[in-house]
């Protein structure tokens, strides 16, 4: 609506439709002159020409179709710019909010610094301040110490001076006394050798009569004596019946005496078979008379004792477990069936298990069992026959069946033909062979051995089941390790009873560990790793086991393993070198025992490429069997020359049975049996091939 009061330089706007009107004629020059001489007032300078110009326009819109879109838009315009403000208000509203809400923002974020601040402040001044506190105690604590350490050394002194007063006082005493008792003794000395010079007349005559009295009275003593035993003895002899009385009397006597020495020993043999213990039996769960008296509450509680499982703290592989489990069910039940037990050879290297699972095995089948070792026997000598028909029959009169476990077996169950026993060992082995030569319901022969191949013939035909306890491998090795960790680590840590505690580590991972790295090692040997680390925690000045203590300890065990080991082959390899004795025979096998010599003529086929091959490579001028042969064929032959013959015949016979794969078979009875090419078996009646 400028356009209608003339605002736009009089230049108003047309509207469309309107016809342009011509601009106003200029003003005349001297009109607005005129009254030059008046004063100026603020209308002097108005220029009506717009308003006449805006009141025609008016006219001319009034009169114009186009007035009320004109009036419309002007009223549209103004609503616009009306709503921008209003926008443009609200704009600014909205940045005073967002201004306020980021300056209460900001306030709140400078508090909470300010807060934070103060609180570390605060802890920095309680920290000195506790600090100042700790340092007051200290010190306080440590000048009480001196005071403490002070007084006592003032108390130590003072007593150190009236010990120095008092022993002084006392040697005072004491050489007063002395000098004393020594003028005592010197003046009852004198007095002393002054009466006996005065009366030493009537002593020696008090003397002379008491001797003549004394020598009187022995001689009368002696003639009454002699007068009664004579007039005794004449009476005796002259009275017919007093002597046959007294000869009846000394004979019965004798008799009586004699009697009952012979009952005494037939009573004392009877009861030591019944009740008492062998001497061969080292160990043994049966309990004598004398034992149930002694611990009547560890008897009670072995009457009590139910059947444990055979593989409780054993660990073996599963195979063997499976094996051994067997072998357990089936004594269990020949217990109970009252049937023929079966005799066990179990072999191996040391430390595996053997002793520990044969009496698991009569625990788990509700039997007694007896260990006795082999190297107790050969001792004995002409003793041994008489003891082990003692142990066999002890172990005959068990109610529950014994178990007899012979550990060590290969040290007195040697080969008769071969090994150079005395003959008391040979009459006890021939013993033990007449007591176990058929299967019994009274007794169970375990026998364990290193060197199994050192048994004579008779005793492996007497095995039935031959069990293999070898090295544990790395599953068991970890069971082991954990078994015994747990013994003899964790239970005495966590019972609190003992001097033991354990660092923090990660036990599980360290036992794989341990298993991986005790490669080729015993479970006795892991049982007595277990016992190292004991003593380590019981070593160390803190009581506590750590994880660099254990691979210590660990380090030395393998250490110590590889060097038994080295000694081992060591042996070995001398043993392989040192040319067998006369009259010893090379053992090829693991069970003890040689083929037959007639089988010599086919052994000799065999090996005598492999003698041949031998000669070439290492250079050894090794006569083939042949030539052996023909020696032993000769008449010239000395006896230690048909004694070697004897030897290679013998290991050429057992090698050419190893390079052809001999059968080693089981038959349903456990039994071993050898078979060459023709199918022959060696004799089992105990006769030594």
């Amino acid at each position: 609506m400028s356009w209608l009061f003339g605002l736009n330089k009089g230049q108003p706007e047309v509207p469309p439709g309107l016809p342009v009107q011509p601009p106003p004629p200029p003003p005349p020059a001297g009109g607005s002159s005129g009254g030059g001489d008046k004063p100026k007032d603020k209308w002097s300078n108005f220029d009506p020409t717009g308003l006449e110009r805006a009141a025609q326009a008016a006219k001319e819109l009034d009169k114009s179709r186009h007035a009320k879109e004109a009036l419309e838009l002007a009223r549209m315009q103004e609503q616009t710019a009306h709503m921008e403000h209003q926008s443009k208000i609200k704009e600014y509203e909205a940045a005073v909010e967002q201004l306020k809400g980021d300056q209460i923002r900001i306030q709140g974020e400078e508090r909470r610094k300010t807060v934070n601040e103060e609180t570390k402040q605060h802890q920095a001044r309680a920290q000195y301040q506790d600090k100042l506190a700790r340092q007051r105690y200290e010190d306080q604590l440590r000048q009480q110490q001196a005071l403490n350490e002070e007084n006592l050394r003032k108390q130590e002194e003072s007593v150190q001076k009236q010990e120095a007063m008092r022993k002084a006082t006392i040697e005072h005493e004491m050489e007063l006394r002395h000098k004393n008792e020594l003028l005592r003794i010197e003046a009852e000395s004198k007095a002393r050798a002054r009466v006996e010079r005065e009366n030493a007349d009537i002593i020696r005559e008090q003397i002379r009569l008491k001797a003549a009295e004394h020598r009187q009275t022995v001689l009368e003593s002696i003639k009454t004596a002699g007068a009664v035993f004579g007039e005794g003895f004449r009476a005796f002899v002259s009275d017919w019946d007093k002597v046959t009385a007294t000869v009846a009397g000394l004979t019965l006597l004798a008799v009586g005496v004699y009697s009952a020495r012979n009952a005494t020993a037939v009573a004392g043999r009877y009861i030591e078979a019944r009740l008492g213990k062998p001497s061969l039996v080292r160990e043994t769960s049966r309990f004598t008379v004398g034992e149930a008296i002694k611990h009547p509450v560890k008897t009670v509680k072995r009457l009590k004792s139910k059947p444990q499982d055979a593989l409780e703290g054993v660990v073996l592989s599963p195979s063997l477990e499976e094996r051994v489990r067997d072998i357990a069910i089936a004594t269990r039940n020949t217990r109970q069936n009252n049937g023929l037990y079966r005799n066990i050879l179990m072999y191996g290297p040391p430390g595996t298990g053997k002793t520990l699972f044969a009496k698991k095995l009569a625990m788990h089948s509700g039997m007694d069992y007896a260990i006795m070792t082999g190297g107790d026997v050969a001792p004995m000598g002409r003793d041994g026959v008489t003891a082990m028909h003692k142990v066999f029959d002890w172990a005959g009169t068990s109610r529950r069946g014994l178990l007899l476990f012979v550990d060590e077996a290969d040290a007195f169950l040697r080969k008769r033909s071969t090994e150079k026993i005395s003959e008391d060992l040979r009459a006890t082995l021939n013993a033990f062979l007449y007591r176990t030569g058929e299967q019994s319901s009274k007794f169970m022969l375990v026998l364990a051995s290193n060197q199994p191949e050192q048994f004579d013939w008779a005793i492996n035909d007497r095995i039935d089941e031959i069990v293999n306890f070898a090295l544990p491998g790395p599953e068991e090795r970890e069971r082991l390790v954990r078994l015994y960790f747990d013994r003899y680590v964790l239970e005495p840590a966590t019972g609190g009873r003992q001097r033991m505690k354990l660092a923090q580590f990660d036990y599980g991972q360290k036992c794989s560990e341990i298993a991986k790295r005790t490669e080729g090692m015993s479970g006795r040997e892991i049982s007595k790793l277990g016992v190292a680390w004991q003593a380590a925690a019981y070593s160390s000045e803190d009581g506590v086991l750590t994880e660099a203590m254990i691979d210590a300890r660990v380090d030395d065990a393998v250490k110590q393993h590889l060097q038994k080991m080295d000694w081992l082959h060591g042996d070995e390899e001398a043993q392989t070198l040192t040319p067998p004795p006369a009259g010893a025979t090379a053992s090829g096998g693991k069970m003890g025992f040689t083929l037959p010599l007639s089988e010599a003529p086919e052994a000799q086929e065999v090996i005598a490429p492999v003698l041949e091959m031998n000669e070439k490579q290492e250079g050894e001028s090794i006569p083939p069997p042949s030539h052996i042969n023909q020696s032993a064929e000769g008449k010239s032959a000395t006896p230690a020359e048909r004694d070697c013959e004897d030897a290679v015949k013998a290991e050429a016979a057992t090698t050419a049975a190893s390079l052809e794969q001999p059968a080693a078979s089981m038959d349903s009875e456990g039994k071993v049996e050898r078979e060459d090419k023709t199918g022959s078996t060696p004799p089992k009646d105990g006769t030594p091939v």
